[in-house]
C-alpha cells in the first residue's frame, strides 16, 4: 500500500474519530410524580488538570504521566520513543548511503535504487510510528488525568466493591 494513501485513510479515519467524539449528547429521563429531583451542594472539581497533563507531555513526553503519579508508564514511553527514533535514524543513514552509491557506481544504479527505495519506505513507516508513539503519549496523559479521581473501593457498610463514574457532558 503507497504512504500516501495510507496516511490519508489514517487522516481521515482521525478527523471521523474527533467529529463524532466532539457531538453533545443529549438524554431525557422521566420522572415519576413519587420521586423528587435532589440538588447536590458539592461540586466536584478535578485533582488533575487534564489539558495541563497533555502539554507537558507535548513539552517533554513522559512528563505527563509524572505529573499524573503514571510513573510505570514513563519508561514505556521513552522505551518506544527511543527504539522508533533509533530504526528511523539507521533507515536514514542507510537511505542515504545508497542515494549516494547510486551517483558512484551507475552500473550496480538499479539495486541501489531498489534498496534506496527500500530504507526510504522503512524510514517514512518508522517517521509514522514515532509520530503515533507521540500522540498516544498525549491522549494516554490526558485519559490518565481525567481518571485519575476514579475511585473503586469498598463500601464500608455492605463491604462490596463501589464503583463512582463522574461523566460530565456539556
Amino acid at each position: 500500500m503507497n504512504y500516501s494513501t495510507l496516511l490519508k485513510h489514517l487522516t481521515t479515519n482521525i478527523i471521523v474519530v474527533f467529529l463524532f467524539s466532539s457531538i453533545q449528547v443529549y438524554s431525557q429521563a422521566e420522572l415519576d410524580s413519587i420521586q423528587t429531583v435532589q440538588s447536590s451542594d458539592s461540586v466536584f472539581v478535578m485533582e488533575k488538570s487534564a489539558w495541563g497533563s497533555v502539554l507537558r507531555s507535548a513539552v517533554i513526553p513522559g512528563w505527563g504521566q509524572y505529573y499524573n503519579d503514571a510513573y510505570w508508564k514513563i519508561p514505556i514511553v521513552w522505551g518506544f520513543i527511543t527504539y522508533f527514533g533509533s530504526v528511523w535514524s539507521n533507515q536514514h543513514n542507510l537511505y542515504w548511503e545508497f542515494k549516494e552509491k547510486i551517483l558512484t557506481d551507475p552500473a550496480n544504479a538499479a539495486q541501489y535504487r531498489r534498496n534506496r527505495n527500500f530504507y526510504r519506505n522503512q524510514r517514512d513507516q518508522f517517521a509514522v510510528y514515532l509520530g503515533l508513539t507521540y500522540l498516544l503519549n498525549l491522549v494516554d496523559a490526558y485519559v490518565d488525568a481525567h481518571l485519575f479521581d476514579f475511585n473503586v473501593s469498598a463500601d464500608f457498610m455492605t463491604n462490596q466493591p463501589q464503583i463512582n463514574i463522574r461523566l460530565q457532558l456539556k
